[in-house]
């Protein structure tokens, strides 16, 4: 089937048209800034113009950068606080005119990536880390989602470890590779430590530029870029839209 992808970034959100069988883009995707600031009418508003674009009709699906339950946004770390406890599926539907499925937007990516990506990644235990504005995360087992992990916000040296190893810590503090790839691999030993992982997988802009920090990695745990690149966000979108059509019967 085909369903709207749409990704809500902290710098920009991004839509297209998806063939959830495959994967893979039916139109060149749509990119348009995230307002600032990212109140829920601005994005909703975006949302919308996406839709308008693609001159959409049926299923949606969203990401949102929070811990999603049930189509509600239950926070907020890196966008407008006025998002928190707002039912998301309900403001996008009266944007686009269509149903709705909103997932957090880590896990969509993971989703993607376990059904289209690495072959490492539909089996066994997988993080995978969305490296942005913040640091989102999906944890897979055997191909099966735990969702809202949220293992960005775990502490290193008594802070958020999004707030040291997250792609736009990097730019901010314009650290080269191999010292930000030292901040990175403290991270993942610390996963290391909880999960036991089989493998981890970057995802995000930055995996687009995986040959210049992955091999300064230091861990024990195989390092692979997301398979998808940026575009797992809004596959995985398309993947809730997908099921929500599906359950609806």
């Amino acid at each position: 089937m085909l369903a709207l992808g749409i990704d809500i970034g902290g710098t920009g959100i991004k839509g297209a048209v998806v063939d959830t069988t495959t994967g893979e883009f039916t139109v060149e995707r749509l990119r348009i800034p995230t307002p600032n600031p990212s109140t829920p009418d601005a994005v909703a508003d975006v949302v919308g113009q996406i839709a308008s674009h693609f001159e959409w009709h049926g299923p949606v699906g969203c990401t949102f950068p929070g811990v999603v339950k049930d189509g509600v946004i239950r926070t907020g770390a890196n966008v407008d606080k006025r998002w928190v406890d707002q039912s998301g599926a309900a403001i996008f539907a009266e944007a686009t005119g269509c149903p709705v499925a909103v997932v957090n937007d880590a896990d969509a990516a993971g989703e993607a990536e376990a059904r289209f990506g690495h072959e490492m990644a539909g089996s066994g235990v997988v993080v995978l880390l969305t490296l942005g504005t913040g640091i989102g995360s999906a944890l897979i087992s055997d191909g099966v989602l735990i969702p809202n992990t949220e293992l960005g916000h775990l502490k290193m040296r008594k802070k958020d470890a999004e707030t040291r190893a997250s792609e736009s810590v990097r730019e901010r503090e314009d650290l080269d590779w191999k010292t930000w790839s030292k901040r990175l691999s403290d991270y993942l030993v610390d996963l290391e430590q909880l999960l036991w992982p089989d493998l981890f997988v970057i995802g995000g802009g930055i995996s687009k530029k995986s040959d210049k920090f992955i091999p300064h990695l230091q861990c024990a745990t195989p390092v692979v870029p997301a398979t998808l690149l940026n575009q797992a966000g809004i596959v995985g979108a398309a993947l809730a839209a997908e099921r929500m059509t599906a359950r609806a019967g």
